[in-house]
C-alpha cells in the first residue's frame, strides 16, 4: 500500500512497578475516570517536557536546530544577556520596557515597568533565534539613543513599525523546535501563535488504578550513634503501578510547515529536501516516545523503561486512537496482562478495519510475540528508519 504519510500515529504500552510518574496538587498519582475503572495517568505536558530535555544522542537538542526557553523570566535574562554585551545596567532595563511597551511578551498599553518588567505574568515560549534577534536590535538602537526615556521610547515605537511582525515571522526556526513541534500560543503584538504538529493523549493504564502509600522514615546516623532511638522523620507517598497506553499524532503537513516555512498543502509537492529536517525530527521523537521516562523520585524509583509495544501508522485519514480497545479495564487478576493488552488494541484494529478499510501503512516493535493486523515486525532502528524514509519519500509513494 502507498499512501501520503499525512498523519504518523504512534501507540505505545510502558510498563512502570511502584512509580510517581506525575502528580497532582496534592501529591498523588494523578487518575483518569474511564469506561468502568479509575485509572493512574500520565499528563500530555508531562510526557511533551521529559521528551523535550532529555539528554542522550536521540535528544531534539542533538539535531542542531535553534531550540527555545520556557520561562516567567525572559525579559530578565534579555536584559542581563545585553549587559553582558556591554549596554549599561540601566540601558538595558530601558531596553526590557521599551519590548514591553512595544507589545512583546504582552498586550501594548499593559506592560508593567520597572522591576515588574522582568518577568512575566505566565511562563512564555521564545525562541533562542527570536531572542537573539531582538536583544541584537536593541544593542544596535542603544548605540543611537544612550539616554534612558529615548531608548526605551525607540525599542517600543521600532517593535510597532508596519512589517516587523512579519520580519520576526519570517526568520526561519525563529521560534524554536519545541515550537515547531508542540506549538505556542501567545498574547504579543509581536511574536506569533503557531500550530503545534504534534499532538500527545494523556497515557493510561489499560487496568484499575494500582496504588499503594509508601511509609517511611529518615535516620538521623548522628543520633543512632548516640544511642538515641526513633527517627528525623516520618513520611508517606503515593506509588503507583501499571501498564500505560500512549498515543502520539503527528501531522507531517504541519511539521514541514512549522520547520521549512512551506505552505501546509505544499507538503508533497516540494522537493524531497524540504520534507528532511521533519523526517529526521520524527525520527528522533519515535526513540524518546520509546525510551524516555517520566517520573518523580527517581532517586528512590529508578522509573527508567522502554516501551514494551510500540505501533506505528502512516497514512492521509484523520487519525483516531485505540483507546478503545481499554475502555473496558483489564482483570488484573489473570495472568499474562501485558500480551492481553496487545491483544485487545490487536482486536481493535481489526474491527476498525472491518468498518472503515484499513488506509494505513503500519509497523511494530515489540519485546513479546505477537502479531498486529497488516502490520510488519520490526526492532527500533528499522522502524524509525521506516518512517523517516516514508516522510522524505512521501510525495512519489502517494502520487
Amino acid at each position: 500500500m502507498n499512501t501520503l504519510p499525512r498523519f504518523i500515529q504512534i501507540h505505545t504500552l510502558h510498563n512502570y512497578p511502584a512509580a510517581l510518574l506525575n502528580r497532582d496538587d496534592a501529591g498523588l498519582a494523578k487518575r483518569l475516570p474511564y469506561g468502568n475503572a479509575i485509572r493512574t495517568r500520565i499528563s500530555s505536558q508531562c510526557l511533551k517536557r521529559h521528551w523535550r530535555v532529555a539528554d542522550d544522542i536521540f535528544s531534539l537538542a542533538s539535531l542542531g536546530v535553534p531550540m527555545a526557553t520556557r520561562s516567567r523570566e525572559l525579559p530578565r535574562q534579555m536584559r542581563d544577556m545585553m549587559i553582558a554585551q556591554g549596554m549599561s545596567e540601566a540601558l538595558a532595563q530601558a531596553a526590557v520596557e521599551g519590548m514591553r511597551n512595544g507589545g512583546l511578551l504582552d498586550k501594548a498599553g499593559k506592560s508593567p515597568q520597572g522591576e515588574d518588567a522582568l518577568s512575566t505574568g505566565q511562563a512564555v515560549l521564545l525562541g533562542s533565534a527570536e531572542r537573539d534577534y531582538l536583544i541584537g536590535k536593541c544593542l544596535a538602537l542603544a548605540k543611537e539613543h544612550t539616554e534612558v526615556k529615548t531608548l526605551k521610547d525607540a525599542v517600543a515605537a521600532w517593535l510597532k513599525e508596519k512589517g516587523e511582525k512579519k520580519n520576526i515571522e519570517a526568520m526561519k526556526l525563529g521560534s524554536g523546535l519545541e515550537s515547531a513541534l508542540f506549538g505556542r500560543m501567545v498574547t504579543s503584538d509581536v511574536l506569533t501563535s503557531r500550530d503545534a504538529a504534534v499532538y500527545v493523549a494523556h497515557a493510561f493504564t489499560v487496568h484499575e488504578a494500582q496504588v499503594e502509600n509508601d511509609y517511611f522514615t529518615v535516620v538521623d546516623d548522628l543520633l543512632r550513634d548516640a544511642g538515641e532511638q526513633g527517627s528525623a522523620g516520618i513520611f508517606d507517598t503515593e506509588l503507583a503501578s501499571g501498564l500505560y497506553y500512549g498515543y502520539v499524532v503527528v501531522d507531517v503537513p504541519q511539521l514541514v510547515a512549522n520547520l521549512e516555512g512551506v505552505g501546509i498543502k505544499d507538503c508533497f509537492n516540494v522537493g524531497a529536501d524540504q520534507r528532511e529536517l521533519a523526517a529526521k525530527v520524527v525520527h528522533h521523537l519515535l526513540h524518546l516516545i520509546a525510551t524516555v521516562s517520566p517520573g518523580a523520585k527517581r532517586g528512590s524509583t529508578a522509573p527508567f523503561e522502554w516501551a514494551k509495544l510500540m505501533l506505528v501508522e502512516a497514512g492521509d485519514w484523520q487519525p483516531r486512537s485505540l483507546a478503545g480497545a481499554f475502555q473496558n479495564a483489564l482483570d488484573t487478576k489473570g495472568d499474562k496482562i501485558r500480551e492481553r493488552a496487545v491483544g485487545q488494541l490487536a482486536n481493535e484494529l481489526q474491527r476498525l478495519d472491518a468498518a472503515y478499510g484499513a488506509p494505513s501503512e503500519r509497523r511494530f516493535l515489540s519485546v513479546d510475540d505477537c502479531q498486529v493486523p497488516g502490520a510488519e515486525r520490526l526492532p527500533l532502528a528499522s522502524l524509525t528508519q521506516w518512517v523517516q524514509d516514508r516522510i522524505v519519500s512521501g510525495a512519489a509513494q502517494g502520487a
